[in-house]
């Protein structure tokens, strides 16, 4: 096969195709949803193989679809999330024996290579679900297999904290980071990374019974959280001084959106860390304050998610990268992350907040009014997905030139 002939994808690879599977692996999480609550798992804080047969065997029809549902988007998506993971491991590998990996690692565009940590955090957390949704008795030997889970998230702190440390140490001892290039979010990517670290090192001070083993996981988790949150500040306002000077790249006009998921993963972990702070420690949880709380980070990504869509819809990005004629641009796949995460943060906002609250009846009319825009996010995620798969990863019908990937 000729280099022309080839997918958008083979032909300019870059690290920002990892979010493919990142955005994958996301709408595993948005059908482990429907299961987490639609799905009484009296005895512990989420449904696990047990659950979800019981309840499929009692309920109707439509009980019954909803978990077939669920079981078969958690199935396909789990796969393609783990397809595209090797597939750029694979192409990563390629990557680092050519001349442009060298070239990455002077210029802003080294911190693309975040997106790395970042999949396999989440891939983590898919073969965790995986787990709770397939294999039975699971939940009998999960104590036993927290400490290693904290372990694989810590290893992957570590790569992404060398990452991080290589990409400052460079930038802060001899320069060399361009502030005129710095025009959008992309370098929020470390903040995002060590984000879904922090989650998925709260998951054991939410679910276990051990006192040391939830200690354990809040300290690593807020110290993760702690460090997200720094890292995402700074390089917040650096990015927002140097786009109002300079505009935003149309290419990564996307980015501006990257606060969405960096928001609910870090609201998850908040809840998590609250739920073990609760249980083990005694300290006072109230349905309001968690309401609220969950609201405050709903508006901050509403407000983000417009910022986004009304720079994309003033500089054209559709026409200009999703639609078939357009530049093919890696970049595009962190269309899909807000979109499931809004999804994933609705749905907590709703069980969480509203219901737990007592400000709606589950189940009732106003419950599924509130549902309905996480349903429809999902949706259109999975056709985004679908479409951006058909762009990148379909051979193209007559040679066309991929985009520089993005700063």
């Amino acid at each position: 096969m000729t280099q022309a002939a080839k997918p958008a994808a083979e032909q300019a690879w870059s690290p920002l195709y990892f979010l493919a599977a990142l955005g994958a692996g996301g709408l595993t999480v948005t059908f482990f949803m429907y299961l987490m609550f639609w799905v009484p798992h009296p005895g512990q804080p989420v449904p696990v193989f047990e659950d979800i047969l019981a309840y499929f065997t009692a309920a109707g029809p439509l009980g019954k679809g909803m978990v077939a549902l669920a079981l078969t988007g958690i199935a396909v998506f789990a796969t393609l999330h783990i397809k595209l993971l090797v597939w750029n491991l694979r192409k990563l590998a390629e990557f680092k024996r050519s001349d442009a990996w060298a070239k990455l690692h002077t210029t802003n565009a080294e911190s693309q290579l975040k997106g790395v940590p970042l999949t396999l955090a989440m891939a983590v957390n898919v073969g965790f679900i995986l787990g709770l949704v397939f294999v039975p008795g699971l939940w009998s030997v999960v104590e036993y297999l927290f400490p290693l889970a904290m372990i694989a998230f810590v290893a992957i702190g570590i790569f992404a904290f060398r990452l991080l440390g290589r990409f400052f140490g460079r930038i802060l001892s001899d320069g060399g980071f361009d502030t005129h290039a710095n025009t959008s979010f992309a370098q929020l990517l470390p903040a995002f990374a060590l984000s879904m670290v922090a989650v998925g090192l709260a998951a054991p001070a939410a679910l276990s019974t051990t006192p040391w083993v939830v200690a354990t996981s809040l300290a690593l988790a807020t110290f993760f959280m702690v460090a997200a949150t720094l890292i995402a500040a700074v390089m917040l306002t650096l990015a927002v001084v140097s786009m109002v000077q300079h505009g935003t790249a149309p290419e990564a006009a996307p980015t501006l959106m990257i606060l969405v998921p960096i928001v609910t993963v870090l609201g998850i972990a908040w809840m998590r860390t609250s739920h073990g702070l609760h249980t083990t420690l005694d300290v006072p949880a109230e349905a309001g304050a968690t309401f609220m709380a969950l609201t405050k980070f709903l508006a901050l990504q509403i407000l983000f998610a417009g910022l986004g869509l009304l720079v994309m819809a003033r500089q054209g990005y559709a026409r200009r990268f999703l639609s078939a004629e357009g530049t093919r641009s890696a970049g595009s796949y962190a269309l899909v992350c807000p979109g499931v995460a809004l999804s994933v943060m609705l749905h907590f906002w709703v069980n969480k907040g509203l219901v737990e609250a007592g400000l709606i009846a589950e189940f009732g009319v106003a419950y599924w009014a509130f549902t309905a825009p996480a349903l429809a996010l999902q949706i259109a995620m999975i056709a985004l997905v679908w479409h951006l798969h058909r762009l990148h990863f379909a051979a193209p019908r007559a040679p066309r030139t991929a985009a520089v990937p993005a700063e």
